[in-house]
């Protein structure tokens, strides 16, 4: 019955953690906020203010998903104790595996628990956009940021978000020079903040004939994707929109109309374009939410106060520049040089497992705050 005396001194260390999220998650305060706003939707006249009521039903949805998760920990961790004394008391050896697996869904549960606490940034909830460019490296850089590409919508689609091509540029011979997707759920941005940079490959290229190696270079950019226009007020006389026709997948119809929508906020010398929609209405509000992350991103990034003091920023994608590397040759290795955090799995991370370098990250911001 040692292993289960052992199960019962790990669950007791992890009792702080949960303490300390209780701290964090006010269960009591948002049961109570949760009862006034169930309130307010049950009101005569809710519905007449349609974009109140949107904005009144999203966060009833994200207070109890947060209270219900919360919860869920606390039921978790006392079934769990009570299993190991039935188990201890009953003398039965059969509930041991039974007992593995569920601290094992538990302990994973509890550190993304606690891992989203630190998600308190103005913009973290919000959905994410990311902007991908090829650096210095022709061929190669330009099938490195496709593989880039591959990379964060299989993380998404491990988390069970949303994601959707905004623009893109074909590379020359393959891959693509530069794409800008925006990927939606819930602490999108909070999570892939930790992206941004230069990405750095090196491998044997199989776009060279003398199979020596190469190392590429690649830009990430994260920016929260902002749908309220008081957060970033954008004045139209700020702003030079031109039209032209849209390329690549589309069929005919991108070759024949000047859909596709391509904005400079003179100010700060950004440029956001978007061509994958068939509507130029459409392709402009996704331009403008484009530049709205954009400059929101760089506000949060310097402590601005106002949209004057933004300007545009130009990153260098070259050697030196870059937080990450993914070394395929002469070993492989994928190492983050901001937090020592480093993964031997290449292709795991490559198929979107990347949750490691994201939860090292915030746990090294969080520390570096304290």
């Amino acid at each position: 019955m040692l292993e289960f005396e052992e199960y019962k001194v790990k669950l007791n260390e992890l009792k702080p953690i949960l303490d300390n999220l209780k701290d964090a998650v006010k269960p009591d305060e948002v049961k109570e906020e949760l009862k006034k706003l169930e309130a307010e939707s049950e009101a005569e006249g809710f519905w007449n203010d349609l974009e109140n009521s949107q904005k009144v039903l999203q966060q009833i949805k994200h207070l109890r998903s947060k209270y219900e998760n919360y919860d869920k920990l606390v039921r978790q961790w006392d079934d769990l104790y009570t299993l190991c004394d039935m188990a201890i008391e009953e003398d039965d050896d059969s509930m041991l595996g039974e007992i593995t697996a569920d601290f094992e869904t538990f302990q994973k549960q509890l550190e993304e628990a606690r891992l989203n606490t630190l998600l308190s940034g103005e913009y973290d909830g919000c959905n994410a956009m990311l902007s991908l460019h090829a650096g210095a490296g022709g061929t190669e850089a330009q099938d490195w940021t496709q593989m880039l590409y591959r990379m964060y919508t299989r993380w998404a689609e491990r988390h069970g978000f949303k994601y959707k091509l905004l623009d893109w540029l074909d590379g020359e011979e393959a891959g693509i020079k530069s794409a800008v997707l925006s990927i939606e759920g819930e602490n999108a941005y909070g999570y892939l903040k930790s992206e941004s940079g230069v990405h750095r490959l090196v491998r044997v290229s199989p776009f060279d004939a003398s199979g020596r190696r190469h190392t590429s270079f690649a830009a990430v950019e994260v920016m929260p994707q902002i749908e309220d226009d008081e957060q970033i007020e954008i004045r139209q006389e700020d702003l030079k929109v031109d039209t032209y026709r849209s390329s690549g997948a589309g069929g005919q119809h991108v070759n024949k109309t000047e859909s596709a929508i391509r904005i400079t906020h003179i100010p700060t010398g950004i440029v956001v374009s978007c061509q994958v929609e068939r509507s130029q209405h459409q392709n402009r509000e996704y331009a403008m939410s484009m530049l709205r992350s954009r400059l929101a991103e760089i506000k949060e990034r310097e402590h601005l106060e106002k949209i004057e003091d933004i300007k545009g920023v130009q990153m260098k994608i070259e050697w030196g520049s870059q937080i990450r590397s993914y070394v395929f040759m002469p070993y492989t290795l994928v190492k983050d040089h901001r937090t020592g955090y480093e993964q031997g799995n290449i292709n795991a991370v490559m198929d979107g497992d990347i949750d490691g370098f994201i939860n090292a990250y915030l746990n090294a911001s969080a520390s570096s705050e304290q």
